[in-house]
């Protein structure tokens, strides 16, 4: 399979937070992403039964990466926008 060396990762973010997920994964080593804008649609049932709310302007960030750095990215990912932060 060609290509088989890389994997795409794709991390959704509110809207403002593209930069913040770029500096994380640059720093363990990728060397880009692509952005695309997007809108949730989340109803408000689930923000009730959940107790969150739901912002609607979101940012998806696709990020190829070598296999080989793929862990390190997805947990450098994690510490800056995962569901532990602010």
């Amino acid at each position: 399979m060609k290509n088989a060396n890389y994997q795409m990762i794709f991390c959704v973010v509110n809207a403002g937070f593209s930069q913040v997920v770029m500096e994380a994964a640059k720093s363990v080593g990728a060397r880009g992403g692509t952005l695309i804008h997007g809108r949730g649609t989340a109803n408000q049932e689930a923000e009730k039964r959940f107790r969150i709310v739901v912002q609607p302007d979101k940012e998806i960030v696709m990020i190829l990466v070598k296999k080989e750095i793929k862990d390190k990215v997805l947990l450098a990912l994690n510490k800056a926008v995962g569901l532990e932060t602010a």
